[in-house]
């Protein structure tokens, strides 16, 4: 791959600004089917002079689009173009893109700062969304807690646990010095839902860690049954509480809520359309690289697929645990094979069937 070069654009100037007597992140946009702008131009635009300390920020806004189902080539796709009499690898971006680059950006850099603050002129969405970037940062740890909860109740499943609820409930004990259902009456958490869905970004954080490092104590010391399994989780807990307390001098359970998850993604996703309305010119359909496959299945006894897709349907771990032993015990009749439209029908039953007890 050629090494990218950053066009000459010129002096540093403050380039996020109203002023229509100076270039500005206006000037720079290019219109071919729409309404883009190159990474390389922004790199510039953001005070980096490094493409490759640039691709960080790159790679957290393809990962958002990602998790808010936002279609990434629309919005993120790589080209090949010349400057200067050489050929180049870049980016095409649209202004959305822009806004999710500018808020995974270094705020040490003054020119980050600008960029943020012109973007929430540009959209009536972004005028009430002035904690954009923690709310990108939450929905990113957010999703990969979620993938650390599956590899999780794989290796707990693995290693003999059986009553996976205590096991989970052992890890919020010890971190929270509560149980899980306590926590939810503290923090006036549904009891449908899980309290990750409206922890800020260090709780997050701090959760995050206590799942992984729960999951590689398992596995370093080889531990097996529920109460070696239970022990493990609840030390770990309370060793991040500790360290928690010891760093900000807040308890996790005296942090304070935050945004609904749910309600962050909608408002992403509205986000996305805000800028497109901006622009205004439609984008052309991309073609699917690929021929459309029939929705997968699969088999009865694959007890890591089958809660790996229950949480991608939306059941946390403990649901996505429960609903596997169910199937497996024959609770809820089912062939075979299960699809994801017969795993939803058992999760919305299991949900059903909680709410009445």
């Amino acid at each position: 791959m050629a090494k990218r070069k950053v066009p000459n654009s010129g002096s540093q100037m403050n380039l996020f600004h109203l002023d229509g007597d100076r270039p500005s992140f206006e000037d720079l946009g290019r219109d071919n089917g729409g309404r883009f702008w190159y990474a390389t131009d922004l790199m510039r635009m953001l005070g980096y002079e490094s493409f490759q300390t640039f691709q960080k920020p790159i790679n957290k806004a393809l990962a958002t689009c990602t998790a808010l189902n936002i279609p990434v080539l629309e919005n993120i796709r790589q080209v090949e173009r010349e400057v200067d009499g050489q050929m180049i690898q870049d980016f095409k971006l649209s202004r959305f893109a822009c806004y999710l680059i500018s808020i995974n950006g270094d705020v040490r850099k003054r020119e980050v700062a600008e960029a943020q603050a012109y973007f929430v002129t540009m959209a009536e969405a972004f005028r009430q969304y002035l904690q954009g970037a923690e709310n990108v940062e939450r929905l990113q740890t957010r999703d990969k807690i979620t993938e650390q909860e599956v590899a999780l109740a794989s290796t707990a499943c693995n290693a003999g646990v059986t009553q996976y609820q205590f096991f989970q409930d052992a890890g919020y004990r010890g971190m929270y010095n509560m149980h899980l259902g306590q926590l939810r009456l503290k923090k006036n958490v549904p009891m449908n839902r899980s309290p990750l869905d409206f922890m800020g970004a260090e709780e997050l954080a701090g959760n995050l860690f206590r799942i992984t490092q729960t999951n590689a104590k398992i596995q370093n010391e080889r531990l097996r049954g529920d109460r070696a399994l239970q022990d493990a989780a609840h030390q770990v807990g309370r060793t991040v509480r500790k360290t928690m307390i010891q760093l900000s001098g807040t308890a996790p359970e005296n942090l304070p809520p935050s945004e609904d998850m749910r309600t962050v993604r909608r408002d992403l996703k509205r986000t996305g359309k805000e800028f497109g309305k901006i622009d205004g010119a439609k984008r052309k359909k991309i073609p699917p690289a690929l021929p459309q496959l029939p929705a997968p299945s699969f088999a009865k006894k694959d007890g890591d697929s089958i809660r790996a897709e229950l949480v991608r349907l939306g059941a946390t771990a403990e649901e996505a645990q429960d609903c596997w032993e169910l199937i497996r015990e024959g609770t809820v009749p089912s062939g075979d094979r299960l699809d994801s439209t017969a795993l939803s029908v058992t999760l919305n039953w299991y949900r059903r069937r909680k709410a009445e007890r």
